[in-house]
């Protein structure tokens, strides 16, 4: 049968009162449909009239017929309802346009009503004193309606890819529709069209069956994604279980396993409301408890976010008591990760309830504990609080453990984890990485050094810094050491960085640091100790060198600084003490450092500031928010006020939505040092998260306030939100980097350079050179700075641009009309490309996924440099190394190797730089002009042609004809040494190129090697050996080993083995001058008469600067050589 060509006919059975003419008219609507939809949507109105009709047996198919033109009309919610109204007429399993929109909008309809029924709980803040704000500001009335339009809008994340575009994660409350009971009908936002509850039970019929179909084909993420869109636990933990126990029995674990890693992602990385990622990972934490064999790993993920320390006890315990090789060496895998991702306040929680190493009678004498004997008398009190807030099976797991005395291979694995939670056990492989891979290429160092005027405080501090990050972690300062000349030109605060300087190289040298800056720290009852700025130096590098672990310096530092009278001194101090204690929430050190505020000096109100922010990070604490908004409302001094709102947006550090409150009333302020704090805390708070509610704010803060400062963070600070999405940042600065304001183009290049830190993102790259040229010095130097990060640790295979800016940067720092921001830029620039000896990057995350805390807030602190040279060091936290260092179940570095399936040329180290020719370059060769060679030319047969005369008049000659030398080309001569080098240079790249194309695929790597994050999915550990515990994810990996009777080889450490100083008669003191009070070791006292060694070494830096002159020169007198030791040298007696 023919189709028709028009409805009218149809359309006029309609009107007929006879039910089976009606019913014809319909089912021939219903096949025709597609076609005809334009005239019979004229007639919509008798449709929708039959479908009310009660008594009309077709009600159902007037429904489908009205969809079908609802849907061609692009009316879909109406359409929606009247294809929930067709009943059983409406088929799910018909692989048509129609039905596939139509389920879509029933999932996005489900997804609303669930989310409406399951309104978002706020997130516990677990902090008893953690209240809504009750300081006033200024203008928060005024700025009230502001505040309501800049943080209440739907949002939809970046990336479609992850979520549909009507995602429900991340928008706030009001704009989910009209709340209603469930059971009522429920109007759609923005139209007339409303739910009826019959309907709504066809939608959950629905739902309910596509459901099923996805449990039958395995598609579990399908149900996951909607059920977390949701809210809707219960349909997520029935998915984790269905997939657990309907798949076959050999398959089952792995399913699961793969299932829960799937939701754990997502949970982390894509929900942006704490409550509701909160709520996902106790129901995580619960199924995971209730599997046989669970993936402690995953729960150390879910432990360490919702600051479950005694669950995170109670499961070291419980692998301890097990007593098998294998499961202790999951223990440990655990505790490397805790420590990794724990603030301190956390892991010593955690560490208050393992049980002690020895016997109760001696516990005082505990090996090196933090807490001291103050852990064995709560001891029993904890456990009863840790039971309360753990599941009912970890209960009895610690009853049971409790009941009997540990064994003495029980005690020994205690003090194991005890260490690793510690983070000495980190510490001390990651130090000996740094120290045995140390690739630093000195002659960079030595050309920034000639190319940099000394005497200018900016360049002599550029040259600081460069050193410092480039040997970040190695403990190599020998650079100092070599350029004693040039150091003795530091003076005031360009000595107090030099001297934090050292903090940055030793960094994580815990078990010599306060022996190392010995001669600097400020001495006890003595009035004269050298320089002041040494003095605030040398605290500020201590606690560096215990940043994020400074239980044992915090009372040393504490000290120091409540005795010191100089503000200089507090500075250094107040900083140290501050990244030292990151995260403790000490109250004692809080208190002295206000006292420290109230006197109101502008010199260490910034450091004092901070370094309460600092202490307090992550707390969210109110009390001590409400002190430093009070304080920052008093006081005049625009550096304590920017330092104190620097330690708000800590203390709100990953807080999220609890910080709105702050966030308002800072961006309300009438003062821009407190709107700039307004926009850290943003950055901080919603850091990682890629909230759109927070970028949406920023980019309107970017492009609307009136102070460059504030306008230069807000952009800036779209790299700490975004820094999970690195791709999405280029396109979003696109335009801001074209701005107008030079401020607005700074800070995108560092927005760049923070979100996309060692990814060598090409997007990033493009945007970054042009602006290496910008007309303003600032932009020019943020792009150098910034463009540096995203090169960290890429090589010409990885990133054919990386030699070309490693050229560039070279050029740049020594180019003679250059500005001396951009010069100081390079230099920074020179020194974090070759981060910790090129074995170090720039994370902002920890190796299995979570923020890392350290890095972050160093990343932040850095970024304050702008104002404040010092402030630049904190860009040492930010620095980890990429490795992978195997250890036994006894903590032991075995010798084996692991494989890589790669060319060795895709992730090597990137050549060094051929900088030594270029230090003494050699004269060039003058050009001769032509008509210069042509008068030689004259002269020289001028002077034959005499020659010649004068022979002939003595000796009668026969006359010859004289011969003619070969013509010499009449052009300039030019120096034909450029074109050989240029031409042997290419012929090098060919030959290279050559090899890379024969190179093998696949190569073996030593235990403790370099391997970088983007290396690490390529890594396998072959033999049957030693097996990881878990899938490599960088940093320390436990592994096993299954053949114990055999003789195993270890690895040896040259960082204990290596001698003090090889070359002692090439290594000069950093100067002569400090007094005979200066602490000497035995060997050194038996080195010779005169000042060697730490001792002598400190004088350039603890000199005290003076006016006059010493033999012309207004530095400290050179001293002689010395022997410099290192690291158990009196142990080893070398």
């Amino acid at each position: 049968m023919a189709g028709l060509t028009s409805a009218a006919g149809l359309v006029g059975l309609l009107s007929e009162p006879v039910t089976p003419i009606q019913r014809y008219a319909l089912h021939k609507l219903n096949n025709e449909i597609d076609y005809l939809w334009p005239e019979v949507s004229a007639s919509i109105d008798q449709i929708e009239a039959l479908y009310e009709d009660e008594s009309f047996p077709e009600r159902e198919m007037a429904a489908l017929v009205a969809s079908k033109v609802y849907y061609q009309l692009q009316e879909y919610n109406e359409s929606m309802q009247f294809a929930l109204c067709a009943g059983k007429l409406f088929n799910l399993d018909s692989p048509g346009e129609y039905e596939n929109t139509i389920i879509t909008k029933c999932i996005d309809t489900y997804i609303l009503l669930s989310a409406m029924h399951h309104p978002p709980t706020p997130a516990p803040s677990g902090n008893p004193d953690d209240i809504k704000l009750t300081t006033s500001f200024t203008s928060k009335e005024n700025g009230s309606a502001s505040q309501a339009a800049a943080l209440v809008s739907p949002t939809t994340p970046f990336s479609h890819s992850t979520l549909p575009s009507k995602s429900l994660l991340s928008r706030p409350e009001s704009s989910s529709g009209v709340k209603t009971a469930e059971g009522e009908d429920v109007t759609f936002a923005g139209s007339s069209s409303f739910l009826q509850r019959s309907a709504q039970k066809q939608l959950h019929s629905i739902i309910r069956r596509l459901f099923e179909s996805c449990y039958k084909t395995g598609n579990y993420r399908q149900v996951v994604g909607i059920a977390i869109e949701a809210r809707n636990l219960e349909v997520l933990r029935e998915a984790i279980l269905r997939a657990s126990k309907e798949e076959p029995e050999e398959s089952q674990a792995g399913k699961g396993k793969e299932l829960m890693e799937y939701v754990l992602d997502i949970c982390m990385n894509v929900v942006q409301e704490r409550g509701l990622r909160n709520e996902i990972l106790r129901l995580i934490l619960d199924l995971l408890n209730d599997i046989p064999n669970p993936d402690y790993f995953s729960i150390a993920k879910c432990v360490v976010y919702l600051d479950q320390h005694s669950m995170a006890s109670n499961m070291l315990k419980h692998l301890v008591n097990r007593g098998d090789a294998r499961s202790r060496a999951i223990a440990y895998q655990l505790s490397f990760d805790l420590y990794d991702n724990g603030t301190q306040e956390f892991l010593s929680k955690v560490m208050k309830e393992i049980p002690d190493a020895e016997k109760k009678e001696e516990a005082p004498a505990a090996n090196g504990s933090a807490h001291g004997p103050k852990s064995d008398e709560p001891r029993e009190t904890d456990h009863l609080l840790g039971d309360v807030d753990g599941s009912s099976g970890e209960t009895t797991m610690v009853s049971r453990t409790k009941q009997r005395e540990p064994t003495e291979e029980e005690r020994k694995a205690y003090s194991s984890i005890k260490q690793i939670l510690e983070g000495s056990k980190s510490i001390e492989l990651n130090l000996e990485f740094l120290y045995r891979n140390n690739r630093a290429d000195k002659s960079i160092l030595n050309k920034v050094r000639e190319s940099l005027e000394a005497r200018n405080s900016i360049f002599h501090t550029a040259v600081t810094f460069a050193n410092a990050f480039m040997n970040s972690g190695t403990t190599n300062d020998s650079f100092f050491r070599e350029n004693l000349e040039w150091l003795g030109k530091a003076v005031n605060w360009s000595k107090f960085t030099a001297t934090a300087a050292l903090g940055v190289i030793h960094r994580g040298n815990i078990s010599q640091g306060k022996k190392l800056l010995e001669p600097y720290l400020p001495k006890e009852n003595t009035m004269s100790g050298g320089s002041v700025y040494s003095q605030g130096g040398s605290l500020y590098a201590l606690g560096l060198i215990y940043a994020n672990h400074g239980a044992h310096v915090l009372d040393y530092l504490q000290k120091h600084f409540t005795d010191a009278r100089e503000e200089v001194v507090q500075h250094g101090g107040a900083l140290g003490m501050g990244v030292a204690g990151m995260g403790t929430g000490s109250e004692t050190i809080y208190e002295e450092l206000k006292t420290v505020l109230y006197s109101d000096s502008a010199i260490n109100g910034e450091a004092v500031g901070v370094a309460m922010g600092l202490i307090n990070a992550g707390t969210g604490s109110i009390k001590v928010l409400e002190d430093m908004i009070q304080y920052a409302h008093d006081t005049k001094h625009e550096k304590i006020i920017r330092g104190l709102g620097m330690g708000m947006a800590l203390v709100m550090y990953a807080r999220q939505e609890a910080a709105d409150e702050l966030i308002n009333g800072l961006l309300d302020d009438p003062d821009p040092s407190l709107r700039y704090g307004g926009i850290m805390t943003i950055a901080l708070a919603y850091c990682g998260s890629g909230s759109n509610k927070a970028v949406r704010k920023l980019l309107h803060v970017a492009v609307s306030d009136v102070s460059d400062d504030v306008r230069r963070a807000a952009v800036m600070s779209l790299g700490f939100v975004l820094f999970r999405k690195p791709a999405s940042v280029p396109r979003m600065v696109e335009l801001l980097a074209e701005s107008y304001n030079p401020h607005v183009r700074y800070g995108a290049t560092m927005a760049l350079g923070i979100a996309c830190a060692g990814t060598g993102l090409d997007e990033a790259i493009d945007l970054l050179e042009p602006m290496m040229k910008d007309s303003v010095d600032f932009v020019r130097q943020g792009a150098l700075i910034s463009l540096a990060m995203i090169m960290v640790q890429q090589n010409e295979a990885m990133n054919p641009k990386v030699a070309s800016i490693r050229k560039m940067l070279q050029k740049a720092i020594g180019e003679r009309h250059e500005d001396a921001m951009a010069k100081f830029g390079c230099a920074l620039a020179l020194g974090i490309i070759d981060a910790g000896g090129r074995n170090c990057t720039i994370g902002m995350q920890t190796q299995t996924g979570n923020l890392n805390m350290t890095a972050i807030i160093g990343m932040a602190l850095f970024t304050q440099y702008w104002y404040w040279f010092p402030m630049t060091h904190f860009l040492s936290l930010a620095f980890i190394p990429t490795s992978i260092i195997a250890v036994d179940e006894n903590l032991e570095i075995p010798s084996f190797k692991f494989h890589s399936a790669t060319r060795p040329s895709m992730f090597d180290y990137p050549p060094e730089q051929e900088v030594k020719a270029e230090e003494a370059p050699e004269k060039v060769k003058t050009a001769v002009l032509s008509t210069t060679a042509q008068a030689k030319r004259r002269k020289q047969a001028k002077e034959r042609q005499q020659a010649r005369e004068s022979t002939s008049m003595e000796v009668d000659q026969t006359p010859t004809t004289p011969k003619v030398a070969a013509p010499e080309e009449d052009k300039m001569d030019i120096d034909d040494d450029a074109k050989a080098k240029e031409e042997k240079a290419e012929a090098e790249k060919e030959t290279t190129r050559k090899k890379v194309e024969k190179e093998k695929v696949g190569y073996d790597l030593e235990n403790m090697s370099r391997v970088l994050p983007s290396q690490l999915k390529y890594i396998s550990f072959p033999g049957d050996r030693y097996v990881p515990v878990k899938k490599p994810t960088g940093g320390v990996v436990l592994v096993y080993d299954s053949k114990p009777s055999e003789p195993k080889t270890l690895l040896e450490r040259k960082l204990k083995k290596a001698p003090a100083q090889p070359e002692p008669s090439t290594r000069t003191a950093f100067a002569s001058a400090l007094s005979g009070d200066s602490p000497q070791t035995p060997v050194r006292q038996t080195a010779g008469s005169g000042l060697t060694g730490a001792a002598a070494a400190a004088g350039v830096l603890t000199a005290v600067d003076e006016d006059e002159e010493h033999d012309g020169q207004p530095f400290a007198v050179l001293p002689d050589d010395f022997d410099y030791f290192t690291d158990n040298d009196e142990e080893s007696g070398e």
